[in-house]
């Protein structure tokens, strides 16, 4: 089934609300990458980004699986194979046994080819400003 870059979108964003790690991986093409943030980050110090099915998986299991994560899309432009959205992410984590939650505002891109399969996952956020928006969750 070949879907639209927006399309593609909304299945990711639902992957990563049902926590579905293998609907969220077979959504990308084989030499798909994942840029989130874009550039050198605690994510990704090299910057290079995750762009192997193994560096996708091991994307996952380390920033997705351990965290509730609440996308709201507040904006979506598409245009030919790319969209762009218009985000907050609320993500809810633990941490040294104590939960945290976090803010990200940002704009995150995807582009698909022929096929519907994701070639690109790129994050435009600031991971200082979303530093400074972590809080502990009162029990």
């Amino acid at each position: 089934m070949s879907l639209t870059a927006r399309e593609a979108a909304l299945r990711s964003r639902e992957a990563v609300h049902s926590h579905d790690r293998q609907a969220w991986l077979d959504l990308f093409a084989e030499d798909g990458i994942i840029e989130d943030p874009i550039g050198p980050s605690h994510l990704d110090p090299t910057g290079q980004g995750h762009s192997t099915p193994e560096q996708r998986a091991a994307f996952w299991d380390s920033n997705i699986a351990h965290s509730s994560i609440d996308i709201t899309i507040h904006h979506s432009y598409e245009a030919g194979n790319e969209c762009a959205n218009v985000v907050t992410l609320v993500l809810t984590f633990e941490h040294e046994g104590q939960r945290y939650t976090q803010e990200i505002n940002g704009v995150f891109t995807y582009a698909v080819n022929e096929q519907g399969r994701l070639t690109a996952l790129r994050g435009y956020w600031d991971p200082e400003v979303a530093a400074t928006t972590m809080r502990p969750v009162e029990a």
